[in-house]
């Protein structure tokens, strides 16, 4: 077999085998509302004619780009109409993800003297722990970003500005920091060619976006007025689990990275707002943080294996299998549906399409396909109540405690019928 067809094979055996883990995960109730479920409200919205268009945590119906500039959602519509399924969403982030080891293979290939250890370097991407989760993790736009700016380097290496500009600017409405992900590029690229005028045009107007998206377009669509996420920054500090977090991220490449310092630069961005971040989740390679962060990571893995030698890239490969046995996903997700997760279907299956209804996390990311969903226990006007007992959550949060209070309120209250009650998977009907 050739090379390139071992990649190819590679990639599409990825693409299918996280494919089905993430749906196998999602019918297991491993999923949320938050994040797969309001991602599939956005796009249920767009697709019936309301653009982007979300419940909040709060209950208020908003844009969606009033909590993240990523209007790439609004792409996915037509390919709703086709399968109108949150399953649609899971395969999509499976695909593109995958498709990231193509040009992590050419933009190796044009810079070692064998196809091998390119071949290696492309394996390693689709096995390294990070790529792995981003796949698992429900559904994010952001992850479609690391396969757009893994061909956008491979543009820029090549200095085809054109396609390179296309690429950035789909991944550029994946969220709205990765445009300072794209201006850090173009410093890249002006310092690696000496073409300091191409480089800065591309810094100027990345940048330019980034901070409209996030001073102006964020801002303005939220409620408040600000960013929902800008308290997770209120008192930056670092600690040892950041550098726990650092190792996670390079370890699994043999930490050749290190060795192509400067193609580092792009992942500044993400890295910076992740270690100065108080939410712990934002430091953990199991979650989307690290998306936008993981092209250049094996960008300077390849220039790395091409500065200290083509061996170097089968060191990456097992530093990349033994980060996948110890951290990846496989064998550490819920896939397996059992007689509660049965129950929890059945009782999904009674709340009627379109009902506005509110339900706790696990429930709500299987009833988002509507125009109005609330987290429990929030309720507004719901006229249906979904409640898993035993994975109590309390608006997006895991915290039983604030929301057995709510359950046993709605309990007494003569307004509310119970219809469903099966292992501990309530449903309620007002009136």
């Amino acid at each position: 077999m050739t090379p390139t067809r071992l990649v190819w094979l590679a990639t599409v055996a990825f693409a299918a085998g996280f494919g089905a883990l993430a749906i196998l995960r999602h019918r297991a109730f491993a999923s949320g509302r938050f994040d797969l479920g309001n991602m599939t409200q956005a796009v249920w919205s767009t697709a019936n004619g309301d653009l982007l268009s979300v419940t909040d945590v709060h209950g208020e119906q908003i844009s969606r780009l009033g909590s993240h500039f990523d209007p790439i959602l609004a792409l996915l519509a037509p390919l709703w109409l086709l399968w109108p399924s949150p399953e649609l969403l899971l395969v999509v982030q499976a695909g593109a993800v995958a498709a990231g080891a193509l040009p992590v293979f050419w933009l190796a290939r044009a810079h070692l003297d064998s196809e091998w250890p390119a071949v290696a370097l492309a394996v390693a991407y689709l096995l390294y722990p990070p790529v792995q989760w981003l796949t698992a993790s429900d559904f994010h736009p952001v992850a479609l970003a690391c396969p757009l700016l893994l061909f956008a380097w491979w543009f820029l290496d090549r200095r085809r500005l054109l396609p390179f500009a296309l690429c950035a600017a789909a991944a550029v409405v994946t969220k709205e920091h990765v445009g300072l992900v794209v201006a850090a590029m173009g410093v890249w690229y002006g310092l690696r060619y000496r073409t300091a005028r191409p480089g800065a045009v591309v810094a100027v107007v990345a940048g330019t976006v980034a901070l409209l998206a996030a001073l102006v377009v964020v801002p303005h669509f939220a409620p408040s007025g600000t960013s929902a996420f800008e308290s997770r920054y209120d008192s930056p500090s670092l600690d040892g689990r950041d550098l726990s977090y650092l190792a996670a991220l390079l370890l699994p490449l043999g930490l050749v990275p290190l060795a192509a310092p400067l193609a580092l630069l792009p992942a500044l961005p993400e890295l910076l707002l992740n270690l100065l971040s108080s939410t712990i989740t934002q430091t953990s390679v199991k979650t989307h943080y690290a998306a936008t962060a993981i092209p250049a990571l094996l960008a300077a893995a390849v220039y790395g294996v091409a500065r200290i030698g083509e061996r170097a890239a089968y060191l990456i490969v097992l530093a990349a299998s033994g980060g996948m046995l110890l951290l990846g996903p496989v064998g550490r997700v819920d896939m397996t549906a059992d007689a509660h997760d049965e129950a929890a279907r059945r009782a999904v299956a009674v709340v009627p399409d379109g009902a506005p209804v509110s339900a706790t996390n696990a429930l709500g990311a299987h009833l988002s396909e509507r125009r109005r969903i609330f987290s429990f226990p929030v309720l507004r006007e719901a006229q249906w109540v979904a409640v898993d007992a035993t994975r109590l959550t309390y608006l997006d949060s895991l915290r039983p405690e604030r929301a057995r209070p709510a359950l046993a309120a709605l309990r007494r209250d003569p307004d509310w019928q119970l219809v469903f009650s099966e292992d501990g998977v309530l449903v309620f009907r007002k009136g």
